[in-house]
């Protein structure tokens, strides 16, 4: 006999749970969500209202001790509208009033969404203890307290949070006045009190827009330039890498030759000689080898070696003669023994100054610029200054790449140099840099 099993049916409840929630639902669903998390979660959490940051546009601009003052402006502020709703809370009617218009507005700068509970509470309170009718459902003095409540609770928090009060504002005021209209006086104050607080709401809501907007653009150029700079960085980087090719690559093939060539210049050399020298060439061979697919990896698409030697210190002739034909005059110094640097300290020293007077002439056109080079025992000493434009009203001067002082120091670093590039006091530019250079003996050679 065979036995069959069948599926029961689930009851219409269960049914009910796996049907798919249509977009109202899960809308209505959303809101709800939200307004316990604004409203009832941790509803009166400390959280105090911060001092004003002295960086601020108004605050930075007093000294002494109203500077030190400024920074509780917020705070007085506060606690004068307080003081106004007391005022009048008080005037004409029962001092309890005073006292319960002023702690929802003084509980705003610690618990500031317990202050709006407070305050919407003090509401039927403040009209049962009231002895005018000039007011309902709000009395002169809590009308005055809910409005200052409600900015500062707007103020502290986020537009959701805000749009939430004003609901329940609206809500309470029309239970209010169903359940006691005509028992308090015959005036009305929900509908201005609605109007009033709508606008300035809104005014908040703006303000909080602008400020992440603005706070935004702000971090988003934060992290361009930092991005700009990196990119600027490994630019220049990869600039000196391929100069420093041929400088590189120079000194590897002498090597190479002369390992090569060394057994032929000793009469019957040991074996040993020969296999020291023939390691040598092939280190040397395998270096060059390495140097070249490393810098394939660096040069670009559109990259031409250059057919030239690069530049050395015995072409900075040539380079300022180039200058002087743009309008610019200069004047070379030298001191100290000229000799011959090693060629990476040439280059980039050629590099260095070629970029300082390329400043000069985009930054302070029509200025006149110097040149020191100082050739020491330790190294070389290189200063490149520059007054300022003659006319720096009629002549804009151009913005560049900025990149100039990223690469200059990228050489001096290189070096393990020292390098400063500051403005100087008539308003000029200097850019001082030394770069050392260990000295060979040629006893040691």
């Amino acid at each position: 006999m065979t036995e069959t099993t069948q599926t029961p049916t689930p009851p219409g409840g269960e049914f009910d749970a796996y049907k798919p929630r249509s977009p109202e639902f899960r809308l209505a669903a959303d809101a709800l969500r939200g307004l316990r998390q604004d409203l009832f979660h941790d509803a009166f959490a400390y959280r105090p209202l911060p001092r004003r940051s002295e960086g601020g546009p108004i605050v930075r601009r007093l000294t002494g001790r109203i500077r030190e003052y400024a920074a509780w402006l917020p705070h007085t502020l506060i606690t004068g509208a307080g003081l106004i709703a007391l005022l009048v809370g008080t005037a004409d009617s029962n001092p309890l009033v005073g006292l319960c218009v002023l702690a929802p507005v003084l509980l705003t700068m610690a618990r500031p969404v317990g202050a709006f509970w407070l305050s919407l509470a003090m509401a039927p309170v403040t009209a049962v203890l009231g002895q005018n009718g000039d007011g309902w459902p709000w009395q002169p003095g809590t009308f005055i307290c809910h409005v200052v409540v409600l900015y500062v609770v707007a103020l502290r928090t986020r537009p959701r949070t805000a749009a939430w009060m004003w609901v329940l504002t609206a809500l309470y005021g029309l239970m209010a006045e169903s359940v006691g209209s005509g028992g308090y006086g015959s005036g009305s104050d929900l509908i201005p009190m609605l109007f009033f607080t709508a606008l300035l709401l809104l005014g908040v809501t703006v303000w909080h827009i602008r400020r992440e907007a603005r706070q935004e653009v702000t971090a988003q150029q934060t992290v361009t330039a930092h991005e700009r700079s990196k990119r600027t960085l490994l630019e220049e980087r990869t600039t000196i890498a391929r100069e420093l090719h041929d400088v590189v690559a120079h000194h590897m093939s002498v090597v190479a030759i002369q390992a090569e060539a060394a057994p032929y210049r000793v009469e019957n050399p040991p074996p040993e000689l020969e296999r020291a020298f023939a390691t040598i060439r092939e280190n040397a061979v395998a270096a060059l080898t390495e140097l070249r697919r490393v810098l394939g990896v660096v040069r670009a698409e559109d990259y031409e070696a250059p057919d030239a030697p690069q530049p050395t210190l015995g072409d900075l002739d040539a380079l300022l003669a180039n200058v002087r034909d743009t309008g610019l005059s200069v004047e070379k110094t030298v001191t100290g023994a000229v000799r011959e640097l090693p060629q990476g300290v040439e280059l980039s020293a050629y590099r260095i100054v070629q970029e300082a007077l390329s400043n000069t002439l985009r930054h302070a056109p029509g200025a006149s610029a110097r040149v020191e080079i100082g050739y020491v025992l330790g190294g070389l000493g290189l200063r490149i200054v520059n007054g300022p434009p003659p006319a720096p009203a009629l002549v804009k001067p151009s913005p560049g790449a900025g990149h100039g002082i990223t690469g200059m120091r990228e050489r001096v670093s290189m070096l393990n140099g020292e390098m400063t590039a500051a403005r100087t006091d008539d308003g000029g530019y200097e850019v001082a840099v030394f770069l050392p250079v260990t000295a060979v003996i040629e006893g040691d050679a």
